[in-house]
């Protein structure tokens, strides 16, 4: 009866393992490209060559010719962004951690001469980690989990350059208009400001009066330079995303998007977001590995150190001596037990961190898809009830106007606040937009913190009493 089968059996088995471990031909990344085109239909290239990065700037360059639309903006963001091009390295180290796992270890030849008077005895062995061998199947699992979770890692990190990218393109068009809007308030300003200075020179005007026109001037002036230096703001940091080197190549609209008609509707959001979310697949991969990983702690506690070998021994006066060694670790003064501990504790660790990461998610995509609605229902309101009053009241000052029933002040007044209203248009369809792709994020994992920066307008009736 041969005991040694079962263990020659493995042994035939992780050799062939080890044997088929070789490296892909695009490391893993044609998983990357594939996922994010199925979320957000754009391409994603790792371009590792010269010819690969002379047609990403051929791409890139022919964007960038005309004003950017905000899929444009996202497309030049996944080719051209040098941080994303970094990130993408992360991969084939976990390919090859992933194959070297799946491999076998090296085995080690000694060799030893003695003498003894005329005797002359060469020593000659070949040893190899055993214990290596009879767990590199489990190994090789636990690698191929991780490099699943990196895979995920890193198309989660191309669709955050997406969503922060669309933001970035959202905040500077907007930018862009609050810009202009301001520099058309400070034209109605320094005209009030002006009249009432010739008006208050010749006696029909008083010191308070003018001195009110002349605040709301300095607080527009004022207005105008946030305005820009936010524009400068916003329009850098999209240039930052996009990975441009010359910021004027960056072309933009001059508004954004009309509001949609409708909302799509989205029922279960929360299961959907539970389906696809890829931080939520990562946090499960990682239990799984250290579920593996705590297995073979426990299965080495006692003999993590294995090894066999074959030895021969040949004398110029005695016949050739051929045998076999064993040596493995004794476990007399560590059981184990510390190894174990640590990897229960990971594996707990980690089991706590998919909870918490499913509860965040749950959380995260209810709020994102209560504000989406909220800021749309805002944007309606602006654009549908604010903006045709202010329209309205407008008309009907101008009528009073031509007819001598108020004056220019009270007409440039008006005039300002119009252009508030239209600077509110603006932030609160910045905003929606903005919702959108927070939601659009949330689906797939955690949305990113939203940068912008609200542009207050100078108040609007300085000069409407008198």
């Amino acid at each position: 009866m041969r005991k040694p089968v079962p263990i020659a059996l493995a042994m035939l088995s992780a050799l062939a393992l080890g044997g088929c471990a070789s490296f892909s031909e695009d490391g893993g990344f044609g998983a990357v490209a594939s996922d994010t085109r199925a979320q957000i239909q754009k391409d994603v290239v790792w371009a590792r060559d010269d010819a690969s990065r002379e047609r990403v700037q051929a791409r890139v360059d022919a964007l960038l010719e005309k004003p950017l639309s905000a899929d444009d903006a996202v497309q030049i963001a996944l080719l051209n962004n040098p941080g994303l091009q970094a990130a993408f390295n992360a991969l084939g180290i976990a390919e090859a951690d992933r194959v070297a796992a799946s491999r076998l270890s090296n085995p080690g030849f000694s060799i030893g001469r003695s003498t003894r008077g005329s005797e002359i005895e060469w020593e000659r062995s070949l040893h190899f980690n055993l214990a290596r061998l009879l767990t590199l199947p489990m190994r090789a699992d636990i690698e191929q989990r991780l490099f699943e979770q990196t895979r995920r890692s890193l198309t989660l990190e191309v669709l955050r350059l997406a969503a922060d990218t669309r933001k970035a393109w959202i905040a500077a068009v907007a930018a862009n208009e609050t810009a202009q809007v301001q520099r058309d308030a400070i034209q109605a300003a320094e005209a009030g400001a002006e009249l009432a200075r010739r008006m208050a020179a010749v006696g029909n005007w008083s010191k308070l009066k003018q001195a009110r026109e002349q605040s709301f001037y300095a607080d527009t002036a004022l207005a105008v330079a946030r305005a820009e230096q936010a524009r400068t703001q916003a329009h850098e940091r999209l240039v930052r995303l996009l990975g441009v080197a010359d910021t004027g190549k960056v072309q933009l609209p001059s508004r954004l998007p009309e509001l949609p008609a409708s909302l799509p509707p989205l029922p279960n959001v929360e299961q959907q977001a539970m389906d696809s979310r890829l931080d939520l697949q990562m946090v499960r991969l990682e239990s799984e590995a250290l579920a593996k990983s705590l297995d073979l702690s426990r299965r080495t506690r006692f003999i993590n150190v294995l090894e066999l070998g074959a030895s021969l021994n040949s004398s110029n006066e005695e016949p050739v001596q051929r045998g076999y060694e064993i040596s493995f670790e004794l476990p007399l003064f560590d059981w184990g037990q510390s190894r174990v501990a640590a990897a229960e504790s990971r594996y707990r660790q980690a089991l706590e961190n998919a909870r918490k990461t499913a509860i965040d998610a749950r959380s995260e995509v209810r709020e994102a898809h209560a504000l989406l609605h909220s800021q749309y229902a805002v944007a309606r309101h602006v654009r549908d009830e604010v903006l045709p009053l202010k329209k309205r009241i407008s008309e009907e000052n101008l009528l009073r106007y031509n007819g001598m029933l108020v004056g220019v002040f009270e007409l440039l007044a008006d005039a300002r606040s119009q252009l508030a209203a239209v600077n509110t248009a603006i932030e609160s369809s910045r905003d929606f937009w903005l919702a959108e792709a927070d939601l659009q994020m949330a689906l797939v994992g955690t949305p990113g913190k939203t940068l912008v920066t609200n542009t207050a307008a100078a108040p609007a009736d300085a000069g409407g009493g008198h």
